[in-house]
């Protein structure tokens, strides 16, 4: 007597639970990322074998490159707006709400406290295209030790925290200039800061 064949079946599989949790891991991904911001000057950081990750928070970066200039950055999109509103103040500059916002997304400065609203006033291009003289350095108008100074009293004010500095300096950049950033942080008793570098191998 033959015997009867029984049609096999396919497999389903609904796929639909498992490509809800891609799209909710994708969107955590892109919503918690943090994009890489341009440096304002091009800078070759010197390697090192050093992997100590920079903290996100609390933290200022003085960029030194293109013979000398220097940059300061902090982040904090509060800590932005009150440090703005105390070098206004310091130096004598109102400045309007949509100027303190506009500030508050900027990831570093680099040009005089004078010039700052001019700056401010740029759309997006000019910007880029604006070649930034760097914050003044020199013993009659220190202004980057009052970026440094102010930042620091408006981060330990928001987060009970003391700011840690960084220096992301190019690797051909003259001694004197990194000298004259370590003088102006230890005229403010900062003698703890950090020097980022680029990854290199192990001998």
């Amino acid at each position: 007597m033959p015997r009867v064949k029984i049609p096999r079946k396919s497999t389903a599989i609904d796929m639909t639970a498992m490509c809800d949790v891609a799209f909710l891991l994708l969107t955590f991904f892109i919503l918690t990322a943090k994009p890489k911001v341009e440096d304002p000057v091009p800078v070759d950081t010197p390697a090192s074998t050093a992997q100590t990750l920079l903290p996100e928070s609390d933290i200022a970066t003085l960029t030194i490159g293109g013979k000398g200039k220097v940059f300061f950055g902090v982040e904090g999109f509060e800590v932005r707006k009150q440090l703005l509103l105390r070098m206004g103040d310091r130096y004598k500059i109102s400045f309007t709400p949509s100027e303190v916002n506009k500030f508050s997304v900027m990831p570093n400065i680099g040009v005089p406290i004078a010039q700052v609203k001019q700056y401010l006033s740029f759309d997006g291009d000019q910007m880029k295209e604006f070649k930034a003289p760097g914050i003044p350095t020199d013993s009659v108008s220190n202004e980057l030790f009052n970026w440094i100074y102010e930042s620091r009293i408006v981060t330990k004010n928001i987060s009970g925290k003391e700011l840690r500095v960084t220096i992301k300096g190019d690797s051909q950049e003259e001694y004197p200039t990194i000298q004259k950033i370590i003088a102006i942080l230890q005229k403010q008793e900062v003698n703890k800061f950090s020097l980022i570098t680029s990854l290199r191998g192990k001998e």
